[in-house]
């Protein structure tokens, strides 16, 4: 834990300040504003503990980031993925001219890639880090980064070409 106060403003200060930012990474990540909340929450205070152990605090969203990866990975891992019970049943059609409905078909497709895939897409193109960066942050090589890109771009093109009706009218413009 931080004992000195300099370092606890500062880290109070980089939480208010990146909040919002970090909980929409964590929503990409785990699909859901509970868990994503859960999530960050939990780095936050994983990063507090090591905070003595980080040198410098400017590079503390990066570790934060590689905590929430390494953290939705393993819940990701130990997560049942049997029936849930709901009140109702949901619809079997997606309107074509909603947009939300059609974001979030799309946020399924992602969010049932795996979460190595997953969270390379998120970096990605989410949050606009490079091959470099993002290879950093996950602790894997640039190799990697492109290749589970590729994977899970492909994946992604495939079930839409399969299932047109999972996001209607969004096509690649050629």
């Amino acid at each position: 834990m931080a004992k000195d106060p300099e370092r606890d403003r500062e880290f109070r200060e980089f939480v208010s300040v990146r909040m919002p930012a970090l909980l929409r990474t964590a929503y990409l990540l785990t699909g859901d504003w509970g868990q994503a909340e859960d999530l960050l929450q939990t780095a936050l205070v994983k990063a507090y503990l090591a905070l003595n152990r980080i040198r410098d605090l400017g590079a503390i969203e990066g570790y934060v980031r590689r905590i929430m990866v390494n953290t939705s990975v393993s819940w990701w891992r130990r997560r049942w993925r049997g029936e849930y019970p709901t009140a109702e049943l949901p619809e079997t059609r997606v309107n074509p001219f909603d947009g939300h409905a059609e974001r979030e078909a799309l946020w399924q497709q992602v969010l049932s890639l795996p979460a190595r895939q997953r969270a390379v897409l998120v970096l990605r193109f989410y949050e606009d880090l490079s091959e470099v960066e993002t290879a950093r942050l996950l602790g894997i090589s640039v190799g990697t980064v492109k290749s589970q890109s590729s994977r899970a771009l492909a994946t992604l093109r495939k079930r839409l070409s399969d299932d047109p009706s999972l996001v209607g009218g969004c096509r690649e413009s050629t």
